[in-house]
């Protein structure tokens, strides 16, 4: 059986010039601080994951079935509904925490809000490094 390729990879494309693309001012702004908030907890730059995802630092995972790629550890995407958080392992594992967010909708593995002044922004910081933490643990290099 041939192994698929990931379609979401890290590009050379500008993040900044992504970000600026942004048509709702708010939602540029938003997306610039969440950024910030991402780079510091990962202590990584920010890259473009595929054409619309900003993503920090990176994993390597293998899943049981032998599929293995690389993901973003912590990632956002300016959608048109609202702004997505991907931060793996915190809906399943951070119910509680999650009862102090804010105002927000969620995914598997995603955190859809509609702006950041609707969110904890200290409970959001611990957010990303839970997943940081999760993600670092369960695929050790």
């Amino acid at each position: 059986m041939a192994k698929s390729e990931n379609k979401t990879k890290a590009t050379q494309a500008s993040v900044e010039d992504f970000l600026n693309l942004v048509a709702d001012p708010q939602r540029r702004a938003d997306c610039f601080a969440v950024a910030k908030i991402m780079e510091k907890a990962t202590k990584s730059n920010a890259k473009m994951w595929g054409p619309n995802i900003v993503g920090f630092g990176k994993y390597h995972y293998v899943y049981e079935s032998g599929r293995e790629g690389d993901g973003p550890l912590v990632a956002f995407s300016p959608r048109k509904q609202n702004l997505t958080l991907y931060l793996i392992g915190v809906i399943a594992f951070k119910s509680e925490k999650l009862k102090t967010l804010g105002k927000f909708k969620h995914g598997k593995g995603c955190i859809y809000i509609n702006k950041l002044e609707d969110i904890d922004q200290k409970v959001v910081k611990e957010l990303i490094q839970c997943t940081i933490d999760y993600l670092s643990k369960k695929y050790k290099k």
